[in-house]
């Protein structure tokens, strides 16, 4: 499988020089791959035009394809998708990410594996560590596999066969309504029209497919000041794989413990709660904003019949279950019987899990900057009037 790489541009030149060098530093298993440079149209984009242009590319041909109108993210994304098609699959990079050397050689061997499980709709090169819905840490499950499962398309490094890809756009096409599907998380669903993430990660959702993820990150993102951010970020940076391997291993759906839906909640420890996974709603980081099922596995305070109960000492927090830590911190209860629960949550344990610990000094120094920064955008508000 012969897989182009395309590499999404706009008005950045800082961000497409330094990912066209993590691309010259990545090993191939073959010198015939194409290089798609893809530039949406700006009026000051001369400079990322002449980079493109400019850049040796030694691994097969290179294409720069300036667009004649200005297409937007979303549509760009979009048209740059759909040329798995033609060749059919394709690995998509926007420019402010940072590939590890492994990058191309983890996708093609995803991508070949993804055939034989029709349940995956898109490989990512990203790894999360952080739950973006609420902003607390995250970690897969380690199950000795190199990748892990989950119900949220990347937008980070990813890529796509052509029937991932013609099953999404056959969907999308359908000018689909997520606003009102909660079971696509609300903070997605708030996501500005000019995202095109948000109708994939509802897509999977919809249509009970995952994508195969990898433990260790193959791609990392800068968040370069750009249309969509508006500062420079370090939250999204995470490790790349640096190894030597060249044989990655990959777990199928049924036999991965590390499987999550897009509230980054794992979908298998029903099994350990011996529970039908229909029966049970799972809600370990007490975001999800309604309850179908009878059982409901929370770190929330409810008043319902509980019927176990869990610390949260081991990470990532579902371990807990698994190995049945006692405590009152998470807990599994029956909402079929009302009953008042005496327990509450301790402030300081749930930010010291997530954070490990914070010395008060960066708190007050933090707390002043933002006082201080709200105060100056009120001042100039109410002089402007």
């Amino acid at each position: 499988m012969k897989i182009p790489i395309v590499v999404v541009a706009y008005n950045r030149p800082r961000s497409l020089t330094r990912l066209l060098g993590s691309l010259s530093e990545a090993k191939y298993p073959h010198k015939d791959i194409d290089l798609i440079i893809s530039i949406d149209k700006a009026e000051n984009n001369q400079d990322v035009i002449a980079i493109a242009n400019k850049f040796n590319w030694e691994n097969g041909e290179k294409k720069v394809l300036c667009q004649e109108t200005n297409l937007g993210l979303r549509k760009h994304i979009l048209k740059c998708g759909g040329l798995s098609v033609e060749y059919g699959a394709v690995i998509v990079l926007e420019d402010d990410l940072f590939v590890s050397p492994n990058f191309y050689l983890f996708t093609e061997q995803a991508l070949l594996f993804s055939t034989k499980e029709r349940a995956i709709g898109g490989i990512s090169l990203y790894n999360h560590q952080l739950n973006v819905n609420t902003r607390a840490n995250f970690s897969a499950l380690e199950d000795g596999y190199d990748n892990w499962y989950f119900q949220f398309a990347s937008s980070w490094g990813q890529a796509w066969t052509k029937e991932q890809w013609s099953g999404f756009i056959q969907w999308y096409n359908n000018n689909p309504d997520i606003d009102n599907n909660l079971n696509v998380p609300a903070y997605v669903r708030s996501w500005s029209p000019k995202s095109w993430l948000k109708y994939n990660i509802a897509y999977l959702v919809e249509n009970d497919l995952h994508f195969l993820y990898p433990k260790i990150a193959l791609a990392t993102n800068f968040s370069d000041a750009g249309t969509h951010v508006g500062n420079d970020s370090t939250i999204y940076q995470v490790p790349l794989d640096y190894g030597m391997k060249k044989t990655y291993r990959f777990s199928q759906l049924k036999d991965s413990l590390a499987v999550y839906d897009a509230f980054f909640e794992n979908k298998k420890l029903h099994k350990s709660l011996e529970l039908e996974q229909k029966e049970l709603c799972t809600d370990l980081y007490g975001y999800k904003p309604a309850i179908n099922q009878r059982y409901v596995l929370t770190s929330k305070i409810m008043n319902y019949k509980i019927i176990s109960s869990f610390g949260k000492s081991l990470k990532p927090h579902e371990d807990n279950i698994l190995r049945s830590v006692k405590g009152f911190e998470l807990f599994l209860y029956d909402t079929h019987s009302k009953e008042q629960n005496p327990n509450t949550q301790d402030f300081e344990r749930k930010v010291s899990y997530n954070f490990k610990q914070v010395p008060y000094k960066i708190v007050r120094k933090l707390f002043l900057r933002s006082t201080l920064s709200k105060f100056n955008n009120l001042w100039k508000k109410i002089t402007k009037r």
